[in-house]
């Protein structure tokens, strides 16, 4: 009897053993446990700060959004349009002409600027080449003072040879004289008939012009008889000047025959010429001739109160250089 509960008794102290022994193991196996749970609890956590979806799409879409702008701000300053884009230019191809160009040359349906230095003095052509039109919002001077111009009082030395100007009775013509800005290419210049563009009507609306100061709205239409040619029948200037607007429209024709068949020519000439320009009356060249080299510049013409052009007629032609010979300097 005393036996058995021996054996009893060792039996309930290994059970109590083992169960301790089992309940430590336990507990020092999740110990360990929890700083790994923390430290992978926290490693994800950085993870997700440092790759949040919302923020990497904001901020991706605001590169693209710099991106684009920058690429638009380039464009914009670096491309030129090839067309101006303006619903008065729409139907026309904007091209680039050198002032001086001395080729006859249009291109059909072109818009050219034929102002000189940073004028803006537009010029247009039709589907035949032909030069139908010229606008310009003002009209600025020629400045003797601050623009290279020539001796002979113009940019140029010489004209673009539009097809007719070959001819004995027509100019080079200027739509938008030297004198007012214009260059001297094709597309400002047409064959013209001498005595309206050196005494007619054109050389009158230049100097009127000149001695405003110059013109706003100005607006040149050229007409023609037919789609061949390129020399125009007529003419037609509308413009501003001083708050009036004058519209004047002629025929690309010697005005003086026009007079003479329709019966308005004085047959007796004037006694006295109210314009000094016009007058044969020989002056004192010296006062003029600042230089004293015998002969004398458009600026000093100028200088000196003469109003421009100065015509074959006039005493101080003789010491003046027409280099175009059409008798008329300064034009």
């Amino acid at each position: 009897m005393k036996k058995k509960i021996n054996y009893l008794i060792l039996l309930l102290a290994f059970t109590f053993m083992f169960g301790c022994t089992d309940v430590e193991d336990t507990s020092g196996a999740e110990e360990p446990t929890k700083p790994q749970e923390e430290t992978t609890v926290n490693t994800n956590k950085e993870q997700v700060e440092k790759t949040d979806p919302e923020e990497e799409k904001a901020k991706a879409n605001s590169e693209n959004e710099e991106s684009a702008t920058t690429a638009v701000e380039e464009t914009t300053t670096e491309e030129k349009p090839a067309v101006i884009n303006d619903e008065l230019f729409s139907r026309y191809k904007l091209i680039e002409v050198d002032g001086g160009d001395l080729s006859g040359h249009r291109e059909p349906k072109v818009v050219v600027d034929i102002g000189y230095g940073n004028r803006e003095y537009w010029a247009f052509t039709n589907e035949h080449g032909q030069l139908v039109r010229v606008i310009a919002d003002e009209i600025i001077l020629q400045d003797d003072n601050s623009e290279p111009v020539l001796s002979s009082g113009r940019y140029y030395s010489d004209e673009a040879k539009v097809p007719g100007v070959e001819s004995d009775v027509l100019d080079e013509g200027h739509v938008i004289a030297d004198s007012l800005g214009g260059v001297s290419n094709a597309y400002n210049i047409t064959p013209q008939d001498s005595t309206l563009n050196r005494h007619g009507d054109v050389a009158y609306m230049e100097r009127a012009i000149r001695d405003a100061g110059g013109a706003t709205n100005f607006e040149a239409i050229i007409t023609y008889p037919d789609t061949e040619t390129q020399i125009p029948s007529s003419y037609q200037y509308t413009y501003t000047l001083m708050g009036n607007e004058i519209v004047d429209t002629y025929d690309n024709v010697n005005p003086d025959e026009v007079n003479e068949s329709l019966g308005l020519t004085d047959s007796k000439p004037s006694s006295e010429s109210s314009d000094s320009n016009n007058s044969n009356t020989e002056g004192d060249v010296s006062s003029v001739d600042t230089n004293g080299n015998g002969q004398v510049t458009i600026k000093e013409a100028k200088e000196a109160g003469f109003s421009m052009p100065i015509t074959s007629d006039h005493w101080l032609y003789q010491y003046m250089d027409d280099r175009d010979g059409d008798g008329m300097v300064g034009e």
